[in-house]
């Protein structure tokens, strides 16, 4: 069991850690003409935007309530139905996720009870479906954010449902894709679910919205994601399966109203993992073997890991990101032998961190990472692209994970789920430690450098 531990510090340098609205924002672009609404500042938002566009290279529907000093003091509802109201006659959205700030949380509206009164006041908003999280900027980051967002999706739109509807739709499976999965991801974990004959629903679906396409003509709203229809539906699942640890609230709040059950998979990177689920799979299904397809993935991802242990076995790593991410992507490198030398985290919240593969997890930032890696002579980085600079100074390769990676193209393409995204994942390693520039020098082999061999016969001499 890692030890989880708050290192001392005056301040933050080059944070880790993104806010929790950003992470419900991305929640709720997973979902059908949606348009994400910050309940706070334009300054939020904006710094919000450029994160996200930076990141997906694409153009992202992200609103705000524009609060000023007069409503952040008196209350910002009537800034909350103003903008609906814009949101509806500009863009005509299906979905509008509300996620509050720092400055509302701040201020402690009653967002909740606000929103109620104003639905039953305007009823010519029936058409559209409003869902709010309360996710404050100084509470948890990106992941919590997504989590808080997916629980309340569920808690305002998945009707309850008895006994007599579970599996009703005998083919249905229900998945939870946690903040950790890139678009890439979730669509090769809906192929292997697709392999055995199953159909899934996806919550949220950010490889429909997210992935990187044109749409037929210029829309205000999320292009793709989960329609509304098919989570209102999620109740007629034969079972629910879940991405991440940090989405297990949200699996339990889901099970307790539709009676579906459900099962928790922390990671899907890695040969053990993916054996874990393609035999939950096929428990689902009723099947007895296991499409070739799958099995011949399964081949190719061992024979990878053969190649690139020599290259993983014995690395030492130093790795910064979200809590799934984390325990993911390091279990899946102590499995080909990696040792995980710094692992720091951007938030405690999550019991995976238990979990994590390290003798110690920092709640940290990339300061910190870069102290212990440095400290604990790490191989490699890996973590966002706001950690080039420390992987410069270290001279250290850097494999970008997580969110954002702003200084690479085809983010939402990068696959490390499934056998398949596994035998990527080891392959993206070995090769950059393989590419790693590397000048033998003699200190390499045990002999002395050559200025002390030097200044040894210099001395030697003047001796005589």
């Amino acid at each position: 069991m890692a030890r989880i531990f708050h290192p001392r510090s005056a301040l933050s340098t080059n944070p880790l850690k993104q806010s929790a609205p950003l992470g419900a924002a991305l929640a709720y672009l997973g979902i059908e003409g949606s348009i994400p609404l910050f309940h706070g500042s334009q300054g939020c938002t904006a710094f919000a935007l450029v994160s996200l566009v930076r990141h997906f290279k694409e153009a992202i529907p992200l609103q705000t309530t524009a609060m000023n000093e007069v409503s952040t003091i008196l209350g910002g509802a009537e800034q909350i139905e103003e903008a609906i109201e814009n949101l509806r006659k500009k863009s005509a959205p299906k979905f509008i996720g509300i996620a509050s700030t720092a400055l509302t949380e701040t201020r402690g509206e009653d967002v909740a009870g606000e929103l109620r009164a104003m639905r039953a006041r305007r009823r010519d908003f029936d058409d559209t479906a409003i869902v709010y999280a309360a996710t404050p900027d100084f509470s948890g980051g990106l992941e919590e954010g997504w989590a808080r967002a997916v629980a309340a999706i569920i808690d305002a739109l998945v009707p309850d449902r008895g006994m007599e509807h579970v599996g009703s739709r005998s083919h249905q499976v229900t998945l939870l894709a946690g903040s950790h999965l890139t678009p890439a991801d979730v669509e090769e974990i809906v192929s292997l679910i697709r392999a055995f004959g199953l159909e899934p629903v996806v919550l949220p679906d950010i490889s429909t919205s997210l992935d990187g396409h044109l749409g037929d003509t210029w829309s205000g709203t999320s292009l793709g994601g989960t329609r509304l229809a098919d989570i209102s539906r999620l109740g007629r699942s034969r079972h629910t399966l879940v991405i991440g640890e940090s989405l297990r609230p949200a699996a339990e709040m889901l099970e307790r109203r539709t009676a579906v059950p459900s099962s928790v998979f922390p990671s899907l990177t890695g040969l053990k993992c993916t054996d874990a689920f393609i035999e939950t799979l096929m428990a689902i299904a009723a099947v007895r073997d296991v499409p070739e397809r799958v099995k011949r993935d399964r081949s190719r991802l061992v024979d990878a890991s053969l190649d690139a242990h020599f290259s993983i076995g014995g690395l030492r790593v130093a790795i910064g990101a979200d809590p799934d991410l984390l325990f993911s992507l390091s279990g899946a490198l102590t499995s080909l032998g990696a040792d995980i030398v710094a692992a720091v985290a951007t938030a405690a919240t999550n019991p995976v961190l238990d979990r994590v593969p390290a003798e110690e997890v920092a709640v940290a930032d990339l300061g910190e990472l870069e102290a212990r890696a440095a400290a604990a002579e790490a191989e490699i980085l890996i973590t966002h692209s706001h950690g080039r600079q420390a992987a410069a100074r270290l001279g250290l390769p850097l494999v970008r994970a997580g969110f954002p990676i702003f200084d690479r193209l085809g983010t939402q393409d990068v696959c490390r789920v499934g056998y398949r995204g596994t035998r990527a994942f080891f392959t993206e390693i070995a090769n950059a430690v393989l590419a790693r520039d590397h000048r033998p020098h003699p200190s390499d082999f045990g002999a002395a450098p050559i200025e002390q061999e030097f200044e040894h016969a210099r001395s030697q001499t003047a001796s005589h």
